[in-house]
């Protein structure tokens, strides 16, 4: 027989509200066994299942799992943020870099960089490489391309 509180454990749905702890670990790259983030020495952390704040497949992988429960995932770099897209290393004129950053910022191999778009659409970068009139960026996702280990504790689903 079971109790009441027994039979109210809730469970993820697609488009459930999460507390919950949690650490991405990179399993592949020249950075494996490093910790890209790492929640379970401070505050829990908030998801909303569905709003694009984690990668699709990681997501997927939180469905199903009851409120309470602490587990590890493995995903391929498919099934996180993608394969990485070399379409996506893009040079852009030191002019039109001028025109679209704040005035006077100077820029270092490394640096993020966001960009206001003529679309009104921002768009991220890593700074790879300056010329004389050219930067290149890259703007796929820094884990594109990297296999993952995501350990998980459910401290709370809505």
């Amino acid at each position: 027989m079971t109790s009441p509180a027994d039979s109210a454990n809730a469970f993820v749905r697609p488009d459930s509200y999460l507390t919950l702890h949690y650490r991405i670990v990179l399993n592949s790259g020249p950075a494996a066994g490093s910790v890209f983030a790492d929640t379970f020495d401070d505050r829990p952390a908030t998801l909303q299942l569905g709003a694009g704040q984690w990668a699709p497949g990681m997501e997927e992988a939180l469905v199903g799992r009851e409120d309470g429960t602490q587990f590890s995932i493995d995903l391929p770099a498919a099934q996180a943020y993608g394969e990485r897209n070399p379409d996506l290393l893009q040079r852009v004129s030191l002019d039109l870099l001028a025109q679209y950053t704040e005035p006077g910022v100077q820029f270092q191999p490394g640096d993020m960089v966001e960009f206001s778009a003529p679309n009104g659409g921002r768009y991220s970068g890593v700074l790879k490489e300056l010329g004389d009139t050219w930067a290149l960026f890259d703007f796929n996702h820094p884990l594109a391309g990297t296999d993952l280990r995501v350990d998980v504790s459910l401290l709370g689903v809505l």
